[in-house]
């Protein structure tokens, strides 16, 4: 980073949080579109400024010509058209300039969440091209990259990683006494003995006690994560339950075609780019008629306000999407509960 982000907040980052910023920054500016690109970075607090700044400050280390927009500048993007560099960036910051729009649209718009944002205010996120999470301002995390913008999906790995590593050691805390509710949800899966079944987003192994008892010692088990803190937490459990564990993209699993007869996935499916994709890796390995257990010890509206937003009937678990996405991938969807306590699908592969 270069002098202007010397000042205080930025000095006393660690060397780890430096590090977790230049990553986020670097996907961020890949996905700026060539040539005089407009930038709105949107939200309802100063972290959304927080971002801008420091964006600016990368395109700069990049050598990119940029200008960050502020009201003592100019009173609108449209200001700045006859003066731009060629190949200029031009950011904006906050939900002021939201309605400047230059040359009709925003090439690229990025929502800020943060722990500052105004209670009742709209979310936003469904509509950005990225979503960044700056509930913590020292370790930035994407949520959301829109497949337009995403020339790989390299960002989807380190940002899984960063957002499950800052998390992994509380994480048994913060969930509580929960492992009942996975048990229950096993339970009415009703996956038969002897069968080989699969933790994918394993996490610190919470389901793998429960999926053990549900194959007995004939069965196989294995947990699946692409978080090394959280395989590393989970390996007590692991060796509990005779289960296996594989750190492991559940996008692309290390495993044969139909090799499984059930699939268990707790919170997996919100965090995928590709809800599609995931489902259809899924049902490859899996044997037709095998299980789809899809589970959280809570219900979407709690699952949603944690994103800080509301539950949508478009939401990727809301009943019609998913029953339609899992159809269209080689599912079909059994069994459908949502309630404040928990969320449970059930499906069938076809």
């Amino acid at each position: 980073m270069n002098a202007q982000q010397s000042a205080a907040p930025w000095r006393t980052l660690t060397a780890p949080q430096r590090d977790r910023w230049a990553t986020v920054l670097s996907h961020v500016t890949t996905a700026i579109p060539a040539g005089t690109a407009y930038v709105l970075v949107d939200g309802h607090g100063d972290e959304a400024a927080l971002l801008a700044d420091r964006l600016a400050a990368a395109l700069l280390d990049a050598g990119r010509p940029r200008i960050r927009l502020t009201r003592a500048i100019c009173a609108g993007p449209a200001d700045l058209r006859g003066g731009l560099t060629p190949g200029s960036v031009v950011i904006a910051a906050g939900p002021a300039w939201r309605a400047h729009l230059p040359t009709g649209h925003w090439h690229l718009t990025i929502w800020v969440r943060g722990a500052s944002q105004v209670r009742g205010h709209r979310d936003r996120s469904g509509s950005a091209d990225i979503v960044v999470d700056l509930h913590d301002p020292a370790w930035p995390v994407i949520r959301h990259v829109g497949a337009w913008f995403a020339h790989t999906d390299a960002w989807y790995r380190t940002e899984t990683q960063a957002l499950f590593a800052a998390r992994a050691a509380a994480w048994d805390t913060g969930s509580g006494d929960d492992l009942a509710a996975y048990a229950a949800a096993v339970t009415e899966a009703a996956i038969p003995a002897g069968a080989s079944a699969i933790d994918v987003g394993c996490g610190t192994g919470r389901a793998l006690p429960a999926l053990r008892d549900a194959v007995g010692p004939t069965g196989t088990v294995l947990g699946v994560d692409l978080t090394p803190a959280m395989i590393d937490i989970a390996r007590p459990r692991a060796r509990a339950a005779d289960a296996a564990l594989a750190l492991a993209d559940v996008r692309r699993l290390p495993l044969p075609g139909r090799a499984v007869d059930a699939v268990f996935a707790a919170g997996l499916l919100m965090h995928l780019p590709d809800v599609d994709a995931g489902l259809r890796e899924l049902a490859r390995v899996t044997r037709p008629g095998g299980r789809l257990v899809l589970f959280h010890p809570s219900g979407r509206d709690d699952l949603a306000a944690g994103g800080g937003r509301g539950a949508h009937p478009g939401d990727p678990l809301a009943e019609t999407p998913l029953r339609l996405a899992a159809h269209r991938t080689g599912w079909h969807l059994t069994g459908y509960d949502d309630l404040p306590h928990r969320f449970l699908a059930l499906a069938t592969r076809r």
